[in-house]
């Protein structure tokens, strides 16, 4: 009876579109909440005349709050879509303008050609701007949010202290990139500068190593999980890339470099899964295709240096890639050919490379502007603002790290809608995880973890923040826990 849960959570999608207008982040959370809820649910064992009660009742609820469906019976059609869709999915609705414009002729809603960051922005701070001073964004739905985190402060959200694994598989060689699995608390996976990858199962105890991916010949420089978690591409100082498949560990298809150069980062286009941009040590970026194992005609562009970092926003429509010259190259991702075109340069610092970009279309209730976090050997964590359609940034603040050489990377904390206050991690040279509060004036560090033995290089959490992973260069991994209050 599982299909019930699947009807109920297509009900919930479907009236989704009507929730919180003004609020498209809240919807995106909103709906991930209720499919894990029911997934939950599911596994109790419920009498299948209570689970159609509860269908019942929740639609007629729902009707009463939003009115009734333009198309009553698609809702199974709509449920089998929802099932399918992937995390990133849920992701691009906070992309959508709420324009009637941006609805199909069927009413279901579709993705923008042009989003309007520049607009976007605008509105976001006259919002910020005109709530009094330690408020939050004024509206029910904020309430609410905080609700559902348990109405707890930024600094007890964060409170991890406790490590709950250490993996040593990788001693003696940098793990330079560390990841949980998409949507999954309990599966991770890291590459190594001893040419391997390791895929790592957190449950049931003790954690365990599941398999090592071996077939690089030279250091493994970056990888990224595919939507659906069933592949894995990496990069690599051998000049090549390769696909494997999660299951069983086995290498699909390798492809070399197209200019025969070292391998240095790697991204999925968020929306095509098909496409992977890579970024090498002979200047260059290229979108390929893994599945021809070719080079995308026109996706290719010159950088002023060698690539250490991609990052897509999340509708897939801009690329930032860094550069070890201290610059920061905006594209244009055009979506039906997988071509690039260059829009802006911003030089972080001239010769400062820059190790680690992330990208987030929203930081926080109290902070909603499409941001970029940047790691540039500069001792400062930083963070700008995306100002346009073109990738154009703004420098918001900084936050004092210890990165002067190593490719340090840092993340945006993945539930901080949630949240009174938005956070964001990152790996340091003074060998701790710094995480802070970027919507606070002073004394922004919130925590600082303690346990590594050399620069930490990478973070990670997994979905619901109950885990926090980091990697270091000496090749530990340590699996954090939240602190239980």
């Amino acid at each position: 009876m599982a299909a019930v849960w699947q009807q109920v959570l297509a009900v919930d999608a479907r009236y989704n579109a009507y929730r919180t207008p003004t609020f498209p982040q809240f919807r995106t959370q909103y709906i991930r909440r209720r499919s894990q809820l029911l997934r939950e649910n599911a596994k109790a064992g419920h009498p299948p005349a209570l689970r159609r009660q509860y269908l019942r009742l929740r639609g007629q609820l729902l009707g009463q709050r939003y009115g009734p469906l333009s198309e009553p019976g698609s809702a199974r059609a709509y449920s089998n879509s929802i099932v399918r869709s992937s995390r990133t999915t849920l992701d691009r609705m906070e992309d959508f303008e709420d324009d009637p414009r941006a609805l199909g002729a069927r009413g279901h809603r579709r993705s923008v050609s042009r989003g309007s960051y520049q607009l976007q922005a605008q509105m976001n701070r006259a919002v910020y701007e005109d709530r009094p001073p330690g408020s939050v964004v004024p509206t029910s739905v904020a309430e609410a949010s905080r609700a559902m985190a348990g109405d707890t402060s930024l600094s007890e959200n964060y409170a991890f202290a406790g490590m709950y694994h250490v993996f040593d598989q990788h001693v003696d060689e940098a793990v330079p990139r560390v990841r949980f699995a998409n949507d999954d608390r309990h599966r991770l996976a890291c590459c190594s500068l001893d040419g391997s990858i390791s895929l790592c199962q957190l449950v049931p105890a003790p954690p365990t190593v599941l398999r090592v991916l071996r077939g690089h010949t030279r250091g493994v420089s970056d990888f990224a999980w595919s939507l659906s978690n069933d592949i894995l591409v990496s990069t690599s100082l051998d000049a090549t890339m390769r696909i494997w498949a999660s299951e069983d560990g086995r290498c699909i298809r390798e492809i070399p470099d197209p200019d025969s150069a070292e391998l240095l980062c790697c991204t999925f286009q968020p929306v095509n899964n098909n496409l992977t941009v890579v970024g090498n040590a002979k200047h260059n970026v290229h979108v390929m295709n893994i599945s021809t194992g070719k080079k995308v005609k026109g996706g290719s562009s010159k950088l002023t240096g060698r690539v250490l970092a991609l990052s897509f926003d999340a509708p897939g429509r801009l690329l930032w890639a860094g550069d070890d010259r201290g610059s920061v190259f905006s594209f244009l991702f055009d979506m039906a050919t997988g071509k690039l075109t260059k829009a802006k340069r911003l030089v972080v610092h001239e010769g400062s490379p820059v190790t680690s970009i992330s990208a987030r279309s929203w930081v926080s209730r109290e902070a909603r502007d499409p941001s970029l976090l940047i790691n540039a050997c500069l001792n400062k964590l930083l963070l700008y603002r995306v100002v346009d359609n073109e990738g154009t940034l703004q420098l918001k603040r900084s936050f004092p790290i210890e990165q002067s050489s190593h490719p340090v990377r840092s993340i945006f904390c993945p539930l901080m809608s949630f949240r009174q206050g938005a956070c964001v991690v990152t790996g340091s040279e003074d060998m701790c995880v710094h995480f802070f509060d970027v919507e606070r004036a002073a004394k922004a560090a919130v925590n600082k973890l303690q346990g590594h033995s050399a620069p930490v290089l990478d973070v990670s959490f997994n979905c619901d923040e109950s885990l926090l992973a980091s990697s270091d260069a000496s090749g530990m991994v340590i699996v954090w826990r939240r602190e239980q209050k």
